[in-house]
């Protein structure tokens, strides 16, 4: 299995914790979640996920720019284009269990 770093400031913050792991295995995507933190701090799950994932969305346009492979500003407008195609028409079926 090939793991991703831990960024510096999450290894330094004693109070940091993991909200998403994502894994391509036997041809899928493959995710671990942490859901519920929020609501148990009285802001909506959904709200804060939205965040999440437009922060990541963010991350990885920049990214890309930063590679010399997009300019950031296209690719994130790529990237909610495909995101909401995707949620209008998923090309896979999402299944799993919730595990506490």
């Amino acid at each position: 299995m090939k793991e991703l770093l831990i960024p510096p400031a999450a290894q330094a913050d004693e109070q940091s914790w993991e909200l998403l792991r994502v894994w391509v295995a036997e041809q899928g995507l493959h995710c671990s979640l942490k859901v519920g933190v929020y609501e148990a701090k009285g802001i909506r799950e959904e709200n804060a996920w939205g965040t999440i994932l437009a922060d990541a969305a963010r991350h990885i346009a920049d990214a890309l720019a930063s590679l010399g492979l997009r300019d950031s500003d296209i690719a994130l407008s790529e990237i909610r284009r495909r995101f909401l195609a995707e949620l209008d028409a998923p090309t896979s079926k999402a299944v799993g269990n919730l595990v506490q």
